[in-house]
């Protein structure tokens, strides 16, 4: 899974240099899928949104400076009825004590000198970003094992599309033989036919498995985030790619769950639960600010504010602090759900572990099984071509007949259908083993 992907970026920078054909190896397009497939793509977008998030959370501790600023005039100045001092005639006196005209303007600093959330949310922050590259890397492999069952489908069928061809100019070579016989009065039409068929329905399964690859080909493009209709050349053969030492050795790989991407996230999980309960325990805490401001306002009967005679300054600081004392339980009904929430987390953690471990046998089994029927397949293979071609001599020397050689044809086509979906089923097998392994 952690292989370098610096190939994958060189080979990136040709493709969008060049915007043509593309030559890829199964190892270049897996890696290229890991960078550039759609679904890591957005998986990394996710990561870059994770870094936003730290860098917004870490900012809540650092100072924070805000200005503001207001005019009023009063169209007409309140007025206020107080008691005359001075007499009892009249007995109220109305004063105005407002000016028309006010404007200030501030700045102010806030600091928050301790939070218990904002500490752990410190702590948080640094699970957050493990967990997103721990969620890219998921979508990595996932990326690397489509991108690999799709290069393997291409080539498996292209793989038959050959072994189709290998035995059609035979089949073809008997029918125009039999058509000349029959013209010649030396044999039935019916045995003419016979091998007529039997050219046609090889031709169909040929045309039908190109169709197929054709299909395959769309797929891999479209894992590998090229454009529909990019023309790909695959540069590796199948059979090195079946005969390869490690991959049949794959059933015997050690295993370490812990070690698995999966496991790690779901670790990850575990201890962003952890964190979120130490911060529902953190709102049992005091919480402490501080701030200081500067200010000047204006206050005229007229508007002049250019006239500095009169602005007056202000300025003023000041602790705020903030001590919880009683919720009606609501903390405390917040730290239970949490401490469930971590619950579930070591549920989760040990449940992955075992389906980790139950994945890997049964891909072992699978793929053990796999490889013994691949191993009878191709043997079976060889055994049906050899008596097809043994059958086809003999139907040319006029020691068997239409009915014998297609009835060989038709097992040699049948024993090549079987071997097809065998190496099919053979080279998944092993893909999902990787998957299960975390090797890619």
């Amino acid at each position: 899974m952690r292989h370098s992907i610096t190939t994958a970026f060189i080979l990136l920078a040709g493709i969008l240099a060049a915007q043509g054909p593309v030559s890829l190896s199964l190892q270049q397009a897996m890696d290229m899928a890991a960078t550039q497939s759609y679904a890591v793509q957005a998986s990394q977008l996710e990561a870059e949104k994770a870094v936003a998030k730290i860098k917004e959370v870490t900012a809540i501790g650092l100072p924070q400076i805000n200005a503001t600023g207001s005019v009023n005039n009063y169209i007409k100045v309140p007025t206020m009825v107080i008691p005359n001092f001075f007499g009892d005639n009249p007995k109220f006196i109305e004063m105005q004590f407002g000016l028309p005209w006010t404007m200030s303007g501030a700045v102010q600093l806030n600091q928050l000198i301790f939070d218990g959330s904002y500490l752990v949310g410190l702590q948080a922050t640094r699970e957050l970003r493990n967990q997103s590259g721990k969620q890219l890397e998921s979508a990595q492999l996932d990326a690397r094992v489509q991108a690999a069952k799709a290069y393997l489908g291409v080539l498996a069928a292209e793989e038959g599309v050959r072994l189709l061809g290998e035995s059609l100019p035979l089949v073809q070579k008997a029918a125009n033989d039999a058509n000349a016989m029959v013209q010649q009065g030396m044999m039935g039409t019916t045995d003419a036919d016979r091998l007529t068929v039997q050219v046609d329905e090889t031709q169909n399964q040929q045309r039908s498995l190109r169709q197929q690859a054709t299909v395959a080909r769309a797929y891999l493009a479209l894992v590998l985030g090229l454009p529909a209709g990019t023309p790909i050349t695959l540069t590796d053969s199948l059979q090195p790619l079946l005969d390869d030492a490690a991959s049949q050795d794959l059933a015997n790989v050690q295993f370490d769950p812990a070690k698995h991407v999966e496991e790690e996230a779901a670790q990850s999980a575990l201890r962003l639960s952890e964190l979120d309960l130490k911060n529902k325990k953190s709102a049992y805490l005091p919480k402490l600010s501080g701030f200081i401001n500067y200010q000047q306002q204006f206050n005229y009967t007229e508007f002049k504010p250019s006239d500095g005679a009169f602005w007056f300054p202000s300025s003023m600081w000041g602790l705020q602090l903030n001590v919880p004392i009683f919720s009606s339980g609501m903390r405390s009904r917040q730290v239970q759900q949490a401490k469930l929430s971590r619950d579930q987390a070591q549920i989760n953690l040990k449940a992955t572990e075992q389906r980790l471990l139950t994945d890997r046998l049964q891909q072992q089994a699978v793929l053990t099984a796999a490889q013994e029927s691949y191993t009878t397949g191709k043997a079976s293979l060889a055994l049906s071509k050899r008596i097809f071609e043994q059958t086809s001599t003999k139907f040319g020397e006029g020691m068997a007949s239409s009915f014998e050689l297609t009835q060989e044809h038709g097992n040699y086509l049948t024993a090549q259908q079987a071997y097809i979906q065998r190496m099919v089923d053979l080279l998944k097998a092993r893909v999902d083993m990787r998957r299960a392994l975390d090797l890619f």
